[in-house]
């Protein structure tokens, strides 16, 4: 899931509050890699299809590509296609002329016509019904505005689509609720944003960010965090992600008296013993890494053919190889040379393995497999 350049910066984490100044907290490798992937596809004018689950923080990402890039000045005009009806989202991003539905009492433009020059970024995109992924197919194909009610046709405009989903779009495709040409249309760019178990290491720069954060807004005495506490936060896996973080520090800034944060003002879901093994359902039920590992072992497939190109695409992340990495260790007992041959490798391609694992920092220790 690779195609960025080296590091800039350090401080390269998302927190979700849309209507601020983005902050950046982390220094985990994926999320430098996608910093650095962001700072690169401001520049152009390509259409960006943003993935990942819910809490991540993808609204961030679209909104830090706009303030990055040549459109920064112009409109940014974020739409949730989940929020409205078919209706009143047609009308919400193409606009309306008076008197063509009840209500319209007065021409109104859409978010399309007043983001023109600018940026609109279409999050949840995976819920647009069919009907309405149809007339957006058009617009991108002419970039003529058809106002809803409107005769004749409507009027050109310049903007940057930036489109966001937790949904697998190949997967919609493959079931018929989503259009395989206009995923192609929005897929130019690719852009995931990983879960917060997969960056554990950002955990506290995100932990003691809220914490100052909401104690600053809240004018509360709390000014730190026990060791322990602080360990229960980084083992737990955050379903919700960055948002369910923010929302829980949050919770205690306000309810905690003190001004310390021990275990014993944690949930009792976070600081559990099991806490740790936490998933959420679609990923307990099967995870990326799984399935992959199956298509190697049950199906032949060489890792040239089932990891690679995904890798490459930027459709699995750097943690998703690590697993397969790990889960093939373990079978070989930590010979990475078993691994390669589990992977249908021809031997003349061990070195071109470990090159790549090096290359991407995908290389697991083996000797704590042996």
């Amino acid at each position: 899931m690779r195609d960025s350049v080296e590091v800039q910066a350090r401080m390269t984490s998302f927190t979700t509050r849309p209507n601020t100044k983005v902050q950046r907290i982390g220094e985990s490798p994926v999320i430098i890699d996608l910093q650095q992937e962001i700072d690169r596809v401001a520049r152009s004018d390509a259409k960006v299809l943003i993935t990942g689950e819910s809490g991540v923080g993808k609204e961030i990402v679209a909104r830090a590509i706009h303030s990055r890039g040549p459109r920064a000045s112009n409109v940014f005009a974020p739409v949730n296609c989940a929020g409205l009806p078919e209706t009143l989202l047609e009308s919400e991003l193409f606009g309306h002329v008076k008197g063509s539905f009840t209500g319209a009492y007065r021409d109104k433009p859409g978010k399309l016509e007043t983001a023109n020059n600018g940026t609109v970024f279409l999050d949840e995109i995976g819920e647009m019904t069919l009907h309405m992924q149809g007339l957006f197919l058009r617009f991108l194909e002419t970039g003529e505005l058809q106002k809803v009610g409107a005769d004749g046709g409507g009027t050109h405009v310049n903007v940057r689509i930036i489109a966001a989903t937790n949904r697998n779009l190949r997967e919609m495709i493959s079931q018929g609720t989503f259009r395989e040409d206009l995923f192609y249309r929005l897929n130019v760019i690719h852009l995931v944003v990983p879960p917060l178990r997969e960056r554990r290491e950002d955990i506290p720069a995100l932990v003691n960010h809220f914490r100052a954060q909401f104690a600053a807004v809240n004018r509360s005495p709390i000014a730190s965090i026990t060791p322990d506490a602080m360990k229960a936060l980084a083992a737990y896996s955050w379903p919700g992600n960055v948002r369910e973080l923010e929302n829980v520090m949050e919770r205690m800034i306000v309810t905690v008296q003190g001004d310390v944060i021990d275990v014993e003002h944690l949930s009792a879901e976070i600081h559990a013993p099991d806490a740790v093994s936490l998933r959420p359902k679609r990923e307990r039920r099967r995870t990326v890494a799984n399935d992959l590992y199956k298509r190697m072992l049950d199906q032949r497939e060489s890792f040239w053919v089932a990891v690679y190109p995904l890798f490459m695409e930027r459709e699995i992340t750097r943690a998703n190889v690590r697993e397969v990495v790990r889960r093939g260790l373990e079978d070989a007992r930590g010979n990475y040379k078993i691994v390669a041959r589990l992977f249908n490798m021809e031997p003349r391609d061990y070195k071109r393995f470990l090159n790549f694992l090096r290359k991407h920092d995908c290389q697991i220790p083996f000797k704590e497999y042996r």
